[in-house]
C-alpha cells in the first residue's frame, strides 16, 4: 500500500485517517481564520491529522451570479496566513494550467475538481509541480477508469497521488455513493479519500444553485471509514445555512467534534490500532 507524505502527515489506506476539511469557498479572511482555528483545536484534541481546505475560486457554480470567492491572489494570501498561523498543510482547487505554478507556492496539495479529472494538460502540469495531486473522481467516471488518470500523472513524473470518491450521478440532480468504488480504487494502492459532503450534494437541485442533504453525512462517513480509507474530506462551516457556497451539504462546526470522535472509533476497529 502506497504512502503519500504531506508536510509532516503520512497518508495511507492502512494508517489512521486524516481529516481534509474547511469551508467550501474563501468567504473572507475572518471566516477562514476562525474556522481553521476551531477545526485545528478539535482535531488536535482528538489526535487526528488535519489538512485545511478552502477554494479561492469556485469556477463551476450553477449560476453565473453566484459567489465564486475572492480570487487567486487574495485567496492565496489568506491560505498562506492559515498555513503559517496554525501550522497546517493546505489543499485548494486549480482549474486552469496557468494557475498551477502560483498556487503550488502555497498549497501542499493541488486538487483537480471532479469535472476536470480527465483534462490531460491540467493533470500533466499539476504532476510537474512537485506537489501532491488530489483527483476528485468525476461523477461520470467508473472507479476502474481512474487507472487512466493515474497513468497520466505517473507518466508526468509523480507518484504523489490521492484519489477521492465524491458520488456518482444517479438521474438528474442526485448523487449516490457506490461503496464498491472505494475498494476498487484501493486496488491501485494509492490513498483513497472519501468526500463526505459533496457525496450528499444535489447538483443544481435548487435550479440556480445546488441543494444537499447534510443529515446523511454521518451515515456515509461511517460507512466509508468502515471500508477503510486514508482520509475523510469534509466541508465545514459555523453557519452553513448562510454560507456563500454549498451550505446545504456542509457539516455544522457545532457537530464536528462528536462526528470525528465517532469516526475515530470506527477507524480503530477497521484498521486494528
Amino acid at each position: 500500500m502506497k504512502k503519500v507524505q504531506v508536510a509532516n502527515i503520512d497518508i495511507s489506506n492502512n494508517m489512521p485517517f486524516v481529516l481534509i476539511g474547511g469551508p467550501c469557498v474563501i468567504e473572507s479572511e475572518s471566516v477562514v481564520m476562525y474556522l481553521a482555528e476551531r477545526i485545528k483545536e478539535i482535531t488536535s484534541g482528538l489526535g487526528i491529522p488535519y489538512i485545511f481546505k478552502a477554494s479561492f475560486d469556485k469556477a463551476n457554480r450553477s449560476s453565473g451570479k453566484s459567489f465564486r470567492g475572492l480570487g487567486m491572489e487574495e485567496g492565496l494570501k489568506i491560505l498562506q496566513k492559515v498555513k503559517e498561523v496554525y501550522n497546517v498543510p493546505i489543499i485548494t482547487d486549480v482549474h486552469e494550467t496557468h494557475q498551477i505554478d502560483r498556487v503550488a507556492e502555497v498549497a501542499d496539495i493541488l486538487q483537480i475538481p471532479a469535472f476536470l479529472c480527465r483534462q490531460t494538460d491540467l493533470l500533466v502540469k499539476a504532476a510537474e509541480s512537485g506537489r501532491v495531486v488530489n483527483i476528485k473522481k468525476g461523477q461520470f467516471l467508473a472507479p476502474w477508469d481512474v487507472s487512466n488518470i493515474i497513468q497520466k500523472l505517473e507518466d508526468s513524473g509523480t507518484n504523489k497521488i490521492l484519489l477521492t470518491e465524491r458520488g456518482t450521478s444517479f438521474g438528474y440532480n442526485n448523487l449516490v455513493v457506490d461503496f464498491r468504488s472505494l475498494e476498487i480504487m484501493k486496488q491501485f494502492e494509492y490513498p483513497v479519500v472519501f468526500d463526505a459532503t459533496h457525496s450528499v450534494q444535489l447538483p443544481g437541485g435548487k435550479g440556480n444553485a445546488s441543494g444537499g442533504q447534510r443529515e446523511f453525512v454521518p451515515t456515509l462517513s461511517k460507512a466509508a471509514i468502515s471500508v477503510g480509507v486514508s482520509a475523510i474530506f469534509m466541508e465545514i462551516h459555523h453557519d452553513p445555512d448562510n454560507a456563500l457556497s454549498d451550505g446545504p451539504n456542509m457539516v455544522p462546526l457545532a457537530n464536528l467534534q462528536e462526528l470525528l470522535s465517532t469516526l475515530k472509533r470506527y477507524d480503530a476497529i477497521t484498521k486494528g490500532y
